[in-house]
C-alpha cells in the first residue's frame, strides 16, 4: 500500500523521531557505561518514552519528582523540576553548572539534561495567546539502595560499626572533593540527599541549592535562606553567611545520626523546627528571639547532640563547628 500526501509526511516524521530516539538511546547507554563520557542533551519525547510516560515514580522532594527510566542495558533516574518560575529556572541553571563539572565515586553520576519549551494556545485577558510551556529534566545514574534516610531506621541499629564508618568516610570524601577541587558548597546536605549503591557506597546528590565560589572567594552573604531545617548552619540561618563551614555543620548532624543509627531529632533540632519558619521558594525566614523567651526554652539550654551516647566510637573523630 502506497502512502501519499499528508500520510507520507506523517510517516516520514514518525520514522525520523524513531531514528532520533534510537540515537539518544545508544548515546545515553554509552554515557552510562563510560564514566569519562560527558553528559548529553536529551529530548522530552525520549525521556517520556523510557519512563513509560513518567509513570514510574521513585521519589519526590520540594523541587522535583524522580522517575525510573529503563534502557536496554540498565536503568537511570530522571528528575523533573516541579516548578517553572524565575527561581526554578535559576536553580536549574545553577544545578547544571555544578553537575557538569563534578566526577567522583561519592557523587551521583550526571548523565544528561533536557530543557524543553512548547507553545500552547491559551486564553488571557479575553483573547488567545501562545504561552510557553517549559519542562526541565536532569538524568542520573540509578542508585539501587535508596538513601541514608531510609537506612537510618530501627533496623539500621543492627549494622556493624564498620559499615557506618564506610558511610561517613565516603560522605567526607565526596564533600572534600566538592570543597577543595570544585569549590562547590552543596547547601542542602541531609540523609535524603545521600544515596547508597549496591555496595553501600554513599553518593551525594541534589545540587539544586548549591553555590560555587570563584577565585579566592571563601565567604558570601545572601538574603535568601534556603535548605532543610535541622541541617542549616546557625550563621547561615541567622545572618545569611555561606562558607564551606556551612556544609560541615550539616555533615556533623548526618554523622551523628549515622553513628546513632536513627533519624530521630535531638531536642535542639526539634526546637529549631518548631520555632523557625522557612520558605524554600521565597527565602523568607522568621527566627525566634531566644533572649526574649524563657531561658529554659532557648536552644543553648537544650542538651547538646554530642552529649548523646553513641553505639560506635571512632578514635580521632571529633566534630567541631566554630
Amino acid at each position: 500500500m502506497a502512502l501519499t500526501g499528508n500520510g507520507f509526511s506523517r510517516w516520514l516524521r514518525g520514522e525520523s523521531e524513531m531514528d532520533d530516539q534510537q540515537n539518544e538511546h545508544e548515546a545515553l547507554e554509552h554515557v552510562l557505561i563510560d564514566i569519562d563520557a560527558a553528559p548529553i542533551m536529551l529530548s522530552y519525547a525520549f525521556l517520556r518514552k523510557i519512563t513509560n510516560d513518567f509513570s514510574n515514580e521513585i521519589g519526590r522532594g520540594g523541587y522535583g519528582i524522580v522517575y525510573m527510566g529503563f534502557l536496554r542495558n540498565g536503568r537511570v533516574a530522571v528528575k523533573k523540576l516541579s516548578k517553572v518560575d524565575e527561581f526554578s529556572e535559576k536553580q536549574f541553571v545553577d544545578e547544571l553548572k555544578c553537575l557538569i563539572r563534578v566526577k567522583h565515586r561519592n557523587i551521583v553520576r550526571f548523565l544528561g539534561y533536557c530543557s524543553d519549551i512548547q507553545q500552547k494556545l491559551e486564553q488571557y485577558d479575553g483573547r488567545f495567546v501562545l504561552a510557553d510551556i517549559q519542562r526541565r529534566f536532569l538524568c542520573f545514574e540509578y542508585v539501587t539502595n535508596k538513601s541514608i534516610h531510609n537506612y537510618l531506621t530501627e533496623e539500621s541499629k543492627g549494622h556493624e560499626c564498620d559499615t557506618r564508618y564506610q558511610l561517613i568516610e565516603g560522605i567526607c570524601q565526596g564533600l572534600l572533593y566538592l570543597h577543595n577541587e570544585e569549590r562547590i558548597n552543596h547547601l542542602d546536605l541531609k540523609p535524603e540527599n545521600i544515596l547508597l549503591d549496591a555496595d553501600m557506597i554513599p553518593k551525594i546528590t541534589d545540587f539544586g541549592l548549591s553555590r560555587r565560589f570563584s577565585g579566592e572567594q571563601s565567604r558570601i552573604i545572601t538574603e535568601h535562606i534556603r535548605g532543610t531545617l535541622g541541617y542549616i548552619a546557625p550563621e547561615y540561618l541567622s545572618k545569611g553567611e555561606i562558607s564551606f563551614k556551612t556544609d560541615i555543620f550539616s555533615l556533623g548532624i548526618i554523622m551523628k545520626k549515622i553513628l546513632r543509627g536513627s533519624n530521630d531529632l535531638s531536642d535542639f533540632e526539634k526546637a529549631l523546627e518548631g520555632e523557625v519558619r522557612l520558605s524554600p521558594t521565597e527565602g523568607s525566614t522568621q527566627i525566634p528571639n531566644w533572649s526574649s523567651q524563657d531561658e529554659k526554652k532557648g536552644p543553648e539550654k537544650l542538651q547538646s547532640p554530642t552529649e548523646d551516647p553513641l553505639p560506635c566510637h571512632f578514635p580521632g573523630v571529633e566534630l567541631k563547628h566554630e
